[in-house]
């Protein structure tokens, strides 16, 4: 066989190879893009487990006391504090030694910062429901009261300084699911400073 025929099935099978390389590649591109699309009711699917796995139901769900304690009252899912409920007031010496109280249910607890209410996370006017989706994402991850600039910040018991690295695909998917569950009409009380405690 001559050099220029063994030259040629070289740069032939060569040329083959890079073919068959790009074409595998571009079809794993393609099958990566068709699994990174996602339905709405699967980005929804994944905001719930979040909301869940989180523990936002343990502070802003109102709970009841059931044969196992606390359980989530499923009509007042994630709405906070019951605006009706009395609010209790707050003397415990333990209080100004830097210790902490909470209701019953854990939709409010009182400390060092004063008295703080968990916020109505529900599509209602007195929640989330004229929330844009960024600022959501300011009050969830920079702790910003209505995620709105120029405000106070979140009060405890809120970790929002845990949720500072939370990827935009999870707030979005939390923020979906909270718009997507029955919107309940809660005004929650504003904070008592600690000096009105």
């Amino acid at each position: 066989m001559k050099l220029t025929h063994i030259l040629f099935f070289v740069a032939l099978f060569f040329t083959l190879g890079l073919s068959s390389c790009s074409n595998t590649t571009k079809e794993s591109s393609e099958k990566t893009q068709e699994v990174a699309v996602q339905t709405e009711e699967d980005i929804i699917v994944r905001g719930k487990y979040l909301v869940e796995t989180m523990g936002c139901h343990d502070c802003h769900s109102p709970k009841k006391l059931g044969p196992n304690g606390p359980e989530i009252i499923p009509e007042l899912i994630l709405s906070g504090y019951p605006a009706e409920r009395p609010i209790v007031k707050f003397s415990d010496p333990m209080i100004k030694q830097g210790f902490a109280m909470f209701y019953p249910d854990l939709t409010a607890g009182a400390g060092p910062w004063g008295v703080s209410f968990a916020a109505n996370l529900t599509p209602d006017a007195t929640g989330i429901g004229t929330w844009t989706e960024e600022q959501f994402k300011k009050a969830l991850t920079e702790g910003k009261f209505k995620g709105l600039d120029g405000t106070r910040m979140l009060l405890p018991p809120m970790p929002w300084f845990n949720l500072t690295e939370m990827k935009d695909e999870d707030v979005h998917a939390i923020f979906t699911y909270l718009k997507s569950i029955k919107p309940i009409q809660n005004v929650v009380p504003a904070p008592i400073p600690p000096d009105q405690m």
